[in-house]
C-alpha cells in the first residue's frame, strides 16, 4: 500500500546493467542478505543481448523481495538513470552497480544513519554517503576528516580533498528535480558527478566513514570507455560543467581547474569541437579565459593522443599482415 507520499518503501536498490549477466548475481546475493527487508530492487537493462532479462526473470520467482524489471533500447547509463527514478517506489534511491556487491547490513545502516538526522533538519539534507572497500575489505579512497561529516558534495571534493569511491542514497524526490542531461548528440554516458553537484547547490549530505558498498577491482563498470576518443564528448562534459558550474571554488584547488580546462580542450578536440564552439560552450569570462590558458597544454595533449593512436593503429595493420 502507498505511504502519505505516494511511496511504497524505503530504499529503491536500483541496478543499470548492459551485458553483465555474468556478474549481476553479486547484486542479487548482497540484496538476498540483507538484514533491512523494506526496498525493492529495479533493474534497467540498457539493451543487453545476454541473456540478463532470464536470469533477472528466473529471481523475480523465487525471490522474497520485489524485484522489478525495465527494458531499454542501449541509450546509456543517463536513461536509465531517469527512466529507474521516474519509476521508482522507494522514498531513497540508492544505485548499486551491475558488478559490485555491499555488506549484509548495508541497507539497516543506512536506515539508521538517515534517521539519526534530526526530523527538523532533514528536508536540509537529500543523501547520506559512505566508503567503500575492495574484495579485501580495504577502504577505497580517501576518508572523510571526521567519523560523521555534514557538508555537501562541493565542500567535500574542493575544501575536504576527498576524491576516491564513495557510495550513498539519495532522496527520490529529489533525484527527480534533478534529471540526467540528455545531449544533443547520442553519448555512451553522462558523468554522474554533474547531477551530484548541482544537487549540491540546495542539499545537505551526511558523509560517514562507514565502508558498507564492495567495490570490485577485476571489471569494469557498463558505462567505462573502451577508446578515449569514443567517448570524449560525453568525458568533455563533466569538465564543462566543472569550468561553467564550480568556478567559486577555484582558489581552493587551482590546479584542479587548470588541469580540467587543459582536459576539456583536449577532449573537446578529440570529439571533433571547433574552437568555436569550444568557447562558446563556456558561460563566463573567467572560464573563457582559464581555457585560453590551458588552450596550449589541451591541445599538446590532444597531439600526443592522435599520435599514439596512430602508433596503435599501425601495431594492429602490422599485426594483422603478419
Amino acid at each position: 500500500m502507498d505511504s502519505a507520499d505516494g511511496f511504497m518503501h524505503v530504499f529503491t536498490v536500483f541496478t543499470a546493467t548492459y551485458n553483465r549477466a555474468h556478474v549481476l548475481h553479486r547484486v542479487y546475493d548482497s540484496l538476498r542478505a540483507q538484514t533491512f527487508r523494506d526496498f525493492e530492487w529495479l533493474v534497467v537493462d540498457d539493451g543487453s543481448t545476454d541473456g540478463t532479462r532470464a536470469l533477472v526473470e528466473g529471481w523475480q520467482d523465487e525471490a522474497d523481495f520485489p524485484i522489478r524489471y525495465l527494458h531499454q533500447e542501449n541509450q546509456g547509463k543517463h536513461v536509465a538513470y531517469n527512466h529507474a527514478v521516474a519509476e521508482a517506489r522507494g522514498r531513497l534511491f540508492l544505485t548499486l552497480d551491475s558488478d559490485d556487491a555491499c555488506v549484509p547490513h548495508a541497507l539497516e545502516r543506512f536506515n539508521q544513519y538517515w534517521n539519526a538526522i534530526p526530523i527538523h533538519d532533514r528536508p536540509q539534507f537529500s543523501a547520506v554517503t559512505v566508503l567503500c572497500a575492495d574484495q579485501k575489505g580495504r577502504v577505497v579512497g580517501k576518508r572523510f576528516p571526521n567519523q560523521i561529516v555534514d557538508s555537501d558534495s562541493l565542500d567535500c571534493r574542493y575544501r575536504l580533498k576527498v576524491r576516491g569511491e564513495q557510495w550513498g542514497f539519495q532522496r527520490t524526490d529529489v533525484m527527480r528535480k534533478f534529471p540526467f542531461p540528455i545531449p544533443d548528440r547520442r553519448v555512451s554516458h553522462v558523468p554522474e558527478h554533474i547531477v551530484w553537484m548541482r544537487i549540491a547547490r540546495e542539499y545537505k549530505t551526511r558523509f560517514i566513514n562507514d565502508p558498507l558498498r564492495i567495490y570490485f577491482t577485476d571489471t569494469s563498470s557498463i558505462t567505462r570507455p573502451d577508446s578515449l576518443r569514443s567517448t570524449a564528448y560525453a568525458v568533455m562534459l563533466g569538465h564543462q560543467a566543472r569550468l561553467n558550474e564550480h568556478l567559486d571554488y577555484f582558489f581552493l584547488s587551482p590546479e584542479e581547474f587548470l588541469r580540467s580546462a587543459a582536459y576539456y580542450i583536449r577532449l573537446s578536440l578529440l570529439a571533433r569541437r571547433t574552437s568555436s564552439e569550444i568557447m562558446s560552450s563556456l558561460r563566463t569570462r573567467s572560464a573563457r579565459l582559464l581555457c585560453l590558458v590551458a588552450w596550449l597544454p589541451g591541445f599538446t595533449l590532444y597531439t600526443i593522443d592522435l599520435i599514439r593512436g596512430a602508433l596503435k593503429k599501425s601495431a594492429r595493420s602490422g599485426r594483422q599482415q603478419a
